[in-house]
């Protein structure tokens, strides 16, 4: 009897943002629970030039340990990278800007593991549909609509969703009239405020403001990053994070609680210092606990989202009321982090999990392919 032929999954990772060695780390976790009995594996790094490495040893070289140091790929041919169909770059043009004779790899399903803008934000999405692959996670709108915490908050609180106050900010009147956002933000705003970029996640670029000088830092800073920042209330909340698996009939884990070590969950609180505590399930009352996962779901189908999703919330310590933080589209995939932990808490394994987001990922291409996108006037 034949055996049935592996599923040709191609990885992404590494990337042009911010998060680039989170993404890394995510996904060498990934492609080493993929069970390679039922998986060949295609590694595609992005360099943080955006030059798309699909041949040798991607993660290797993306992290310095190659034969070829990145340096060594500036102005240089490489080797033949693996054969293509489905990306195939019209003769005498490269595949992405900046490859040099680049192919991607003739695959069955895309497992993007990008984290931030470039990746994580409907522009590798898009390139994807345009190359009619499959691919893991959200489109281009829910994609985009999770990276963009500005058009997130307003389109959840459109659908009847709690957030938090906030104002937007553009970097080019900041950088204009600076005396006059601060004196907005304080009149709508109290202190303490979250300044952040609205379009980065591992907590890059937040920062937290007790005072106006402490503000004005903070818009710099996020300045860096962004040309769109967003000023939001400071709550005296508990963490609380739940994942959220599926497509349009998506679930929900338990949910979960970060303690930060630092004053909040920032980006070395995250990854590189100790002291942060994940508790898993979160101790929560079972109605608290239930309302987290219905409000996770209906966030995740407001922003037409797909696949997986992690959704942060804060749980207000004066009041009991849930507001929902944010959602993050491509979640961090690193042995400590939250969404497969939740998953595996809720009785979901990694590799079990890995194997879901890919058949979710064939099912929405699928059902995308059964709309027309021809119109025929005979016919109604």
């Amino acid at each position: 009897m034949t055996q049935p032929r592996k599923r040709r999954v191609a990885i992404l990772f590494g990337g042009k943002s911010g998060e680039h060695e989170v993404s890394l780390i995510s996904a060498r976790s990934v492609m080493a629970a993929l069970d390679q009995e039922k998986y060949e594996i295609y590694p595609i790094g992005i360099t943080k030039e955006g030059r798309w490495i699909t041949s040798g040893d991607p993660m290797a070289l993306l992290r310095g340990e190659g034969d070829h140091p990145l340096a060594a790929l500036e102005g240089e041919e490489r080797e033949e990278a693996a054969p293509c169909t489905a990306l195939e770059p019209a003769p005498g043009r490269d595949l992405v800007p900046g490859t040099s004779r680049g192919r991607f790899p003739d695959v069955d399903v895309v497992l993007p593991i990008l984290h931030g803008p470039f990746g994580e934000d409907g522009t590798v999405q898009g390139l994807l549909e345009l190359a009619d692959l499959p691919y893991v996670g959200a489109g281009v709108l829910g994609s985009a609509l999770g990276m963009d915490k500005i058009a997130q908050k307003q389109v959840l609180r459109a659908n009847g969703l709690p957030v938090v106050d906030f104002v937007p900010v553009l970097r080019s009147r900041w950088q204009r009239e600076p005396e006059t956002i601060l004196a907005e933000i304080e009149a709508r705003l109290e202190y303490p405020i979250f300044i952040k970029p609205a379009n980065l996640g591992s907590s890059v670029g937040i920062t937290k403001a007790h005072h106006r000088e402490e503000l004005r830092q903070g818009l710099e800073v996020a300045a860096r990053f962004d040309r769109r920042l967003l000023a939001e209330a400071g709550v005296n909340a508990r963490e609380i994070e739940c994942a959220v698996l599926g497509n349009d009939a998506p679930i929900a884990s338990v949910p979960g609680e970060v303690i930060p070590c630092h004053e909040f969950y920032d980006y070395r609180a995250k990854y590189l210092d100790e002291g942060s505590e994940l508790l898993i399930p979160a101790p929560l009352d079972e109605a608290t606990s239930a309302q987290v996962r219905e409000l996770a779901i209906r966030a995740f189908l407001a922003i037409d989202c797909a696949g997986m999703a992690r959704v942060d919330f804060f749980l207000c310590k004066d009041t009991g009321r849930l507001y929902i933080n944010e959602l993050n589209t491509i979640p961090g995939f690193t042995p400590i982090s939250m969404y497969p932990k939740l998953w595996e808490a809720s009785g979901i394994p990694y590799a079990e999990l890995l194997d879901r987001l890919i058949e979710l990922a064939i099912e929405r291409y699928e059902d995308k392919h059964r709309s027309k996108t021809s119109y025929d006037f005979d016919q109604p």
